[in-house]
């Protein structure tokens, strides 16, 4: 808004004026109208647990963020095999996580499946980019704790999913954290998505100007100030082992970013770059490769011996 409002101060000439005017007010116009529709809530519905889900339970569970979340639960199929809280990325839901829940499920976890607030049946009336949603991640592990009391807690966070891990008031007080494509910075994500959605020859002119107009809109569009969505100070207070993915050909979260989060996490800590991936989903991108990692450093910090 300062943006805008500069143009009013600054009086070179009638004409001038008027055509700074103009402009200046066409441009916040347009990135209010962005802002607004990237933080428009993603509801569809789920339809019933899919066939390699089968007996799942619908569950509804009344979220911290003032949210109603759905989802589907199931309990671990071997005892003390551990569960895993499953988080989607943005404008996705928890159909995105299934491949995983089953994998996870044949393996003998119990697995909790959630739309974040704001997305597929949840209720939401904006998304956060990791605020709100921080809330629901916590209430989701709270839910697992009370349905397994006997069962440690794991939590598979991708892109959103994974800056609601890291987000909350307190760290999730869970067993072992899988971070994939998680941003460090909303500044950084929000102009390297400029960069990106606008083109080799637009994005590095207009990404300087856009960007900030988008971090002076957060506050006043979403209630959320550009501090409270920086996971890269909150990585330092994750109290679990950590395992960290990301795509080296992403051009949203880059692999330098993705390894300056890891840097600042505590240890005991894994990484892993995944050759020719780019934003997209890690599981789907290489089952194999990915399950080859994912796999071990779970059943090492959720199973009982």
């Amino acid at each position: 808004m300062r943006f805008c409002l500069a143009w009013f101060r600054h009086r070179p000439g009638p004409s001038l004026l008027t055509l700074g005017a103009l402009l200046a007010t066409a441009v916040c116009i347009a990135v209010l109208a962005v802002g607004l529709r990237l933080s428009t809530p993603r509801t569809a519905s789920a339809g019933a647990p899919p066939a390699g889900l089968a007996g799942a339970e619908v569950i509804e569970i009344a979220s911290q963020s003032g949210s109603v979340l759905r989802g589907w639960w199931l309990a671990a199929a071997q005892p003390g095999r551990g569960s895993v809280v499953l988080l989607h990325g943005v404008w996705e839901s928890r159909r995105r996580m299934v491949p995983r829940a089953v994998f996870l499920h044949g393996q003998g976890f119990g697995v909790l499946l959630i739309d974040l607030q704001a997305h597929g049946e949840s209720t939401g009336r904006r998304i956060t980019f990791g605020k709100l949603e921080s809330l629901d991640a916590a209430t989701a592990v709270s839910f697992v704790r009370m349905r397994a009391p006997a069962e440690r807690v794991g939590v598979i966070g991708v892109s959103l999913g994974g800056a609601a891990t890291l987000l909350g008031p307190d760290p999730l007080d869970v067993a072992a954290i899988v971070l994939e494509s998680v941003y460090p910075d909303i500044n950084a994500a929000l102009a390297n998505r400029l960069r990106a959605g606008l083109g080799p020859t637009a994005g590095p002119v207009l990404t300087p100007v856009l960007s900030p107009l988008f971090t002076w809109l957060l506050p006043p569009v979403l209630g959320v100030a550009p501090a409270e969505l920086r996971p890269i100070e909150r990585i330092q207070a994750v109290r679990a082992p950590l395992l960290v993915l990301s795509g080296v050909q992403d051009d949203r979260t880059t692999i330098a970013e993705s390894r300056a989060l890891f840097a600042r996490a505590p240890e005991p800590k894994q990484f892993l770059a995944v050759a020719g991936a780019a934003h997209v989903d890690l599981e789907q991108h290489d089952p194999g490769g990915y399950w080859r990692v994912v796999l071990p450093f779970l059943e090492e910090h959720l199973s009982a011996p």
